[in-house]
C-alpha cells in the first residue's frame, strides 16, 4: 500500500504533467482562442481546423481543468471578476469595490455561480480573453480596470457577456452611482448652511471614469440654481484619488484664495488629506471650513470631527450587475448605462456660517 508521501508525489507529478490549450497551441501551431474554440465548440473555425485540434487533443488525452462538463454542456458556472490596483491602490480595502463584490457573490451563490478573479500580472501573460477561454468563464463582472487599457476594449468587442461597476467601457453595460446628483445635494446642503464661497476638489476629468466629472457637474449646477456666479479659483483638480493628493490640492487652493468657507470633495480619501490640511494650518473644521466627502470610507466616521459623505448603494449596484450580467448570458438585452442614487449622510464636518 503506498504511503502518502508516495500518494502526494504521484498527485503533483499528474498535475505537472497535464495537457493546457497552450501546449496544444504549441502541438497544432494555432493559437490559443483558436484551440478554445475548437474544445468548447463555439467560434467560426473550419471543420477541418477542429477537427485537427480535437485529434491533437485526444491523443494527447487533453482535459479541461475546470471540469469535465464544461466540453459537454458548455456551462462552468464561473463569472470572471476583473479588479486591478494599479490606479487606486486600495484593493479589496476601497468602500465601493468591497462593497460591490460582498452582494455580488452573493447573488450569483444563489444561482449556483463562482467567482474568478482576472488579472493582466497572471503568471502565464494572459490577456483577459485568452483568460476567459482557458477558464471558459461565461461573463465577467469588470470592478475596476487600468485606465486606457486596450485589453478592455477587446475584451468589451468580444462576445464575451460583461457589465461594469466603476468605469464607462463602451458596449457594455455600466451600473454606476448618480453622482451628478450627489455632488448637486453636497452643494444645496452647504447652502443651506449659508455657504457661498463653495470650493470644489476632485481629480481632473476622465472619459472613462466619470466620477469626478460628474460630481463636478453637480457641484456646477447647484450654483448655477442657486444664481452664484461660478470660479475658477474656487476649483482645484487633483492627479489621483490619494490622500496627499487632497493635501496638496488644499494646499494650492488656499494660497490662491482667503474667500473659501466650504469645500465638496469627490472622494473622502481626498477630503481626509484636506482635513489634513486645514488642521495643519489651524482652519478649524467646521468653525471656519465645512467639508463634505464621498465613498463613506470607514474612517469616515472616526476623523475630527466625523466626515459628513456620501455612501454609494454599492449593494443595490451589485444585485443590478448581477441581473444584468445573467441576462446578458441569457442572451437579453439590457441597457447601456444605469444610474443608482447615494445617501447623504450627515456628520460633523459641516456648519452653519456665523456672519
Amino acid at each position: 500500500m503506498q504511503n502518502r508521501q508516495e500518494l502526494a508525489t504521484g498527485y503533483v507529478e499528474r498535475v505537472c504533467s497535464m495537457i493546457t490549450i497552450y501546449d496544444l497551441a504549441r502541438i497544432t501551431g494555432y493559437s490559443a482562442p483558436t484551440v478554445s474554440k475548437a474544445l468548447n465548440g463555439t467560434g467560426k473555425l473550419s471543420d477541418e481546423t477542429r477537427k485537427t485540434i480535437l485529434a491533437a487533443a485526444e491523443k494527447a488525452k487533453y482535459k479541461a481543468n475546470v471540469t469535465a462538463r464544461a466540453l459537454t454542456t458548455k456551462h462552468t458556472k464561473l463569472i470572471g471578476v476583473i479588479l486591478e490596483n494599479t490606479v487606486m491602490m486600495r484593493g479589496f480595502e476601497h468602500p465601493l469595490f468591497c462593497g460591490i463584490l460582498d452582494t455580488f457573490r452573493e447573488e450569483m451563490d444563489e444561482v449556483g455561480y463562482d467567482l474568478l478573479f482576472m488579472s493582466k500580472e497572471n503568471k502565464n501573460g494572459m490577456s483577459y480573453i485568452d483568460h476567459c477561454a482557458y477558464r471558459n468563464v461565461e461573463g465577467v463582472l469588470v470592478v475596476n480596470p487600468e485606465e486606457n487599457d486596450l485589453e478592455m476594449t477587446k475584451l468589451a468587442h468580444s462576445g464575451i457577456p460583461c457589465v461594469s461597476t466603476n468605469v464607462i467601457i463602451p458596449g457594455v453595460c455600466t451600473i454606476v452611482t448618480d453622482s451628478a446628483a450627489a455632488g448637486q445635494v453636497a452643494v444645496e446642503k452647504l447652502l443651506a448652511a449659508g455657504h457661498t464661497h463653495i470650493a470644489f476638489i476632485g481629480p481632473s476629468a476622465d472619459k472613462n471614469n466619470p466620477a469626478s466629472k460628474e460630481r463636478y457637474e453637480g457641484y456646477c449646477e447647484a450654483l448655477a440654481k442657486a444664481n452664484i456666479p461660478y470660479s475658477e479659483d474656487l476649483v482645484e483638480y487633483c492627479p489621483d484619488w490619494l490622500s496627499k493628493s487632497g493635501y496638496e490640492a488644499a494646499r494650492n487652493l488656499f494660497k490662491r484664495t482667503n474667500s473659501v468657507t466650504a469645500i465638496f470633495v469627490a472622494s473622502d480619501l481626498l477630503a481626509f488629506g484636506v482635513m489634513a490640511y486645514c488642521h495643519e494650518v489651524g482652519k478649524r473644521i467646521p468653525e471656519k471650513i465645512s467639508i463634505i466627502g464621498f465613498d463613506d470610507d470607514r474612517a469616515a466616521q472616526f476623523t475630527s470631527p466625523p466626515l459628513s459623505t456620501f455612501k454609494q448603494d454599492t449593494a443595490r449596484i451589485a444585485q443590478v450587475a448581477a441581473e444584468f450580467l445573467l441576462q446578458r448570458i441569457n442572451g437579453v438585452p439590457v441597457p447601456d448605462f444605469v444610474h443608482v442614487p447615494a445617501e447623504y449622510i450627515s456628520r460633523g464636518s459641516v456648519a452653519q456660517l456665523k456672519k
